[in-house]
């Protein structure tokens, strides 16, 4: 932590990084960290390859700083919450560092802090805040406890612990708006997302005993209901509270015919070690991957679904 700090003290122009398609904990993180960096009058940069980043998100402070070009000029970048280098959308010729909790980190940086026991990025980063003094302001206090509100799934999470709840405290304590956060990533959802869950739920089919929850959404799903490629996720979710299911699959088909594949799980089933057969990642409970060579969504359901009964 204190190499991080020297790095930070001596850099001319910082860039903090949020990852392809960010979610609340890469948001949140990066905004947390630039409210850092501006604390110490450094000139900073926020950097996101994604052109249209999920709205929900855009009451974090600092949303609006962010840019999908990475300046020239940067001599320190901070990565936030991505697991490898083709997260951060881009080359990163300056040095590079490293926060992150994904079992699957490549540990790229030329400093790298990573903690895979931590919910979320944004519980690393209270944590450093904490270990070096750093003041906490609400915006940084908001923002750190987003990321943790959507990575701990509404603290519903089997990792969730008597150490999260003295965290979110603290944070509560340094006044984080806990009533936006909740608000905005817990409950709103556009007419898109609503109409989509409608679709998926209609076409859902459950395998094996009922144990595995399947969503196949074609191209022609999204374009008709409007919906975007984060709306897909909440049903997801929502299946692995039927009473025998263990684990859900989403097979999503993107505009090029290529595939997106989610997992999410829970007893205990470890579906990530699906994803990385296919260079994906995340976690035990929830990973991503991509199917690049273009196959139908039936062949892909079938591919995958041998997979997970290896696991079952």
């Amino acid at each position: 932590m204190s190499e991080i700090l020297e790095k930070i003290d001596k850099a001319g122009h910082i860039v903090v990084i949020s990852h392809l398609n960010p979610d609340a904990d890469s948001i949140g993180s990066a905004s947390a960290m630039y409210s850092f960096l501006l604390q110490k009058h450094k000139k900073v940069s926020w950097f996101c390859k994604t052109q249209k980043i999920d709205q929900k998100l855009s009451f974090m402070p600092w949303f609006e700083k962010i840019r999908n070009s990475f300046p020239n000029s940067a001599d320190l970048a901070i990565a936030l919450d991505c697991a490898n280098e083709k997260r951060l959308g881009t080359d990163v010729e300056c040095e590079l560092i490293n926060i992150d909790h994904h079992i699957t980190n490549s540990y790229y940086g030329d400093i790298n802090l990573v903690k895979t026991d931590f919910i979320s990025t944004t519980e690393i980063l209270y944590d450093f805040f904490k270990t070096n003094d750093v003041k906490v302001n609400r915006k940084m206090a908001t923002a750190l406890y987003a990321g943790l509100l959507d990575d701990s799934d509404g603290f519903l999470s089997q990792k969730v612990n008597s150490k999260l709840f003295v965290t979110v405290k603290e944070l509560l304590d340094q006044d984080a708006d806990f009533k936006l956060c909740n608000k905005n990533i817990m409950k709103s959802i556009s007419l898109g997302a609503l109409r989509l869950k409608a679709v998926m739920f209609k076409n859902m089919s459950l395998k094996y005993n009922a144990k595995v929850a399947v969503f196949c959404v074609s191209d022609e799903d999204m374009r008709s209901t409007g919906a975007a490629a984060e709306d897909c996720e909440a049903p997801l979710e929502e299946s692995l509270n039927l009473p025998y299911v263990k684990v859900a699959l989403l097979l999503r088909q993107k505009s090029d015919f290529t595939i997106k594949g989610s997992l999410r799980s829970k007893a205990g089933v470890d579906v990530c070690k699906i994803a990385v057969k296919f260079d994906g990642g995340g976690h035990k409970e929830r990973a991503g991957f991509d199917l690049k060579s273009v196959v139908s969504l039936e062949e892909a359901e079938t591919k995958i679904l041998n997979l997970i009964q290896k696991e079952l």
